[in-house]
């Protein structure tokens, strides 16, 4: 466990998003485990969660327009400035959700780069856990992540009630500790003001 609450170290924040589409989903009771995992890790920590459920629209018209609506830059904004990433998708087809590919569409280049993602996802069956090495990590790879070596996929035959079970609670702690261990080894997400260092006006004139 890494402690990430003392005067030492700057604010950390994971972002976790999920895609359900129903509510509630178990993609949210999968990615708010996760998120409870990750926090026992680095106790200080800043959790953001992302419903892509009420972002859908947004996500539509920025794919139509270039345009990211005030909540969805939001989104954008907290992903990109996230110390960690937990991504959690339900399979559909045996890959990612639409939505959840349509709001990694519209990411900023470059916002992932070298960041450490959790990957997740939810589905009827086990066999759809595949989903996860042949769509997610390839996606996140070349989104530059850090993708950490367990991926984590819950069936329905996973749960106890609303509490991860045996082999799933088992995969929650590995990846949590290794999402913490990539988190832990960098330094804070620096965000930078575009109004620290404004282009001079005569450069402006001279563009």
């Amino acid at each position: 466990m890494t402690d990430l609450a003392g005067p030492d170290h700057a604010p950390r924040t994971l972002a976790v998003v999920s895609a359900g589409l129903s509510q509630p989903s178990s993609s949210r009771l999968l990615a708010d485990q996760l998120a409870a995992a990750v926090r026992r890790e680095l106790p200080g920590i800043d959790v953001v969660t992302i419903e892509l459920r009420d972002l859908a629209h947004d996500i539509t018209n920025h794919l139509l327009t270039g345009f990211a609506p005030a909540r969805l830059r939001a989104a954008l904004d907290t992903v990109a400035r996230a110390d960690g990433l937990v991504a959690v998708t339900p399979i559909f087809n045996a890959s990612y959700s639409g939505l959840f590919k349509s709001f990694f569409d519209v990411v900023d280049e470059g916002s992932l780069a070298d960041k450490p993602v959790m990957i997740a996802a939810t589905g009827g069956t086990a066999r759809h856990s595949l989903a996860l090495e042949h769509a997610s990590r390839p996606m996140f790879a070349y989104l530059r992540a850090v993708v950490v070596p367990t991926a984590v996929f819950a069936a329905p035959e996973d749960w106890g009630g609303a509490t991860a079970q045996g082999a799933l609670a088992n995969r929650i702690a590995r990846a949590a500790g290794e999402l913490a261990r990539e988190v832990s080894r960098r330094e804070p997400v620096a965000v930078i003001d575009p109004f620290d260092e404004p282009t001079p006006f005569e450069e402006l004139l001279a563009s």
